[in-house]
């Protein structure tokens, strides 16, 4: 089997990475050079990766292919990552949910349906991304502490690129992403613990073994800007504007940073008009320290113990709580919770108005889209976008004992006309 170190070696930083310059501490703003880090050397604070942009227009994006590789000289990446083997995330449906609009009252509404991506979730974009800052940094092999979709990207980028996987999970998780994991034949470690002691245990062999690269720990800087090309994919979609509202599901709250990133990003580089917008997070009640933070004013998130059956949200310790509450503050947007029984009538809502079956995160940020207009903080006559990150299939168990046959009858057609349809 061949190995990450099977690829070219890092020619010059700024060649084996794009248009990527440095990384910049997200808190005191020091600079160091492209690497393996994810800590200031000044401060510790968390780092993201800073660029110097070409002239892109959006000619050049559109001639790009139908996923996150259109973006590519918004990324960390090589140029010619498409031609690389990868799962090719990305590019994935915006709905009209006019049915869902009309049920809530809203006057535009729009689904980002990522359940379209190769194993199911948002994730493979991240991933991605991960993937080809691994091959520079020549890592040789592929890990990750997972809620679950991570899980699935992770063993599953890695069969596509013939490398070896390690994923570290809850040994509570749902049946479905232990066994969507398992199925890629990668190493998959199942952790007596919730996702806080799975990710403390990561990031403690992180520092030991220096040939593995923990998409979400040691090349969380590159790994993170792949959640960025929801934000493109968004605008692009919209024929290149913004939306007024976005409603986002929030676990460690990367992926709402990074859609602020990239929508600031797309407005900077002249390809959208900068006009306002405003975001909302959303949590389920049962692991909600940003939205508790959010209500009680607080700038410091304090970290709670998940229970919740929205696993894929389920981390009590989120590494960006702080910057959720920038951006939605900035934004004059809000972070708010729903309950374990309104996800479940958020799952139920987007498959009955939209025909879209989405997993427990997509239920929370449904149940917190209706709760956010019934509660006036969203204004309904503003174009919104919801975002649905995976699919229904993954948890089948939140729902099994609310949906089923509306009859069971014999195969006669005097037992269906007994039935009264």
């Amino acid at each position: 089997m061949s190995t990450l170190l099977d690829t070219p070696p890092l020619r010059s930083a700024h060649g084996a990475f794009g248009n990527a310059r440095c990384l910049a501490c997200r808190a005191c703003g020091a600079e160091q050079e492209l690497g393996p880090c994810y800590a200031c050397m000044e401060c510790f604070g968390p780092l993201e990766v800073g660029y110097e942009f070409p002239r892109v227009t959006r000619a050049d994006i559109e001639g790009g292919p139908k996923n996150i590789w259109r973006y590519r000289d918004l990324l960390p990446v090589r140029s010619d990552i498409a031609t690389i083997p990868n799962t090719e995330p990305g590019y994935t449906r915006l709905i009209k949910a006019d049915n869902l609009a009309r049920e809530l009252g809203l006057q535009t509404l729009w689904v980002k349906d990522d359940s379209g991506n190769p194993t199911h979730s948002f994730k493979d974009r991240v991933v991605a991304v991960a993937l080809a800052a691994a091959r520079e940094l020549g890592f040789q092999v592929l890990a990750c502490p997972s809620t679950g979709n991570l899980a699935n990207a992770v063993a599953a980028a890695a069969a596509r690129a013939g490398i070896t996987s390690v994923v570290f999970i809850p040994g509570d998780l749902e049946e479905a992403k232990v066994l969507t994991t398992a199925v890629y034949g990668g190493t998959l470690v199942a952790v007596r613990g919730n996702y806080d002691d799975v990710n403390k245990l990561a990031s403690e062999i992180a520092g030991e073994r220096d040939d593995w690269a923990f998409v979400n720990v040691n090349v969380r800087p590159y790994y993170s800007e792949g959640s960025k090309t929801l934000g493109y994919e968004v605008a692009e979609q919209l024929g290149w504007r913004l939306p007024r509202q976005v409603v986002i599901p929030v676990a460690s709250g990367s992926q709402l940073t990074k859609v602020d990133k990239g929508f600031a990003e797309l407005g900077r580089l002249g390809l959208v008009e900068q006009t306002p917008y405003r975001i909302f997070g959303a949590q389920a009640t049962g692991c909600s320290p940003v939205a508790a933070a959010f209500r009680d004013g607080h700038d410091v998130v304090r970290p709670v113990k998940p229970d919740t059956i929205a696993k894929s949200l389920a981390i009590g310790n989120p590494a960006d709580g702080p910057y959720v509450l920038d951006a939605v503050r900035r934004t004059n947007g809000a972070v708010e919770s729903v309950t374990d029984d309104e996800i479940r009538e958020g799952i139920s809502l987007l498959a009955r108005t939209e025909g879209v079956f989405g997993e427990t995160a997509g239920g929370v940020t449904v149940a917190t889209l209706k709760k956010l207009v019934d509660s006036g903080q969203l204004d309904p006559e503003q174009e919104t976008v919801v975002f649905n990150t995976g699919d229904g299939l993954k948890t089948l168990g939140v729902i099994a004992d609310r949906v089923g046959p509306a009859a069971t009858i014999d195969p006669t057609y005097a037992a269906f006309m007994a039935t009264g349809l």
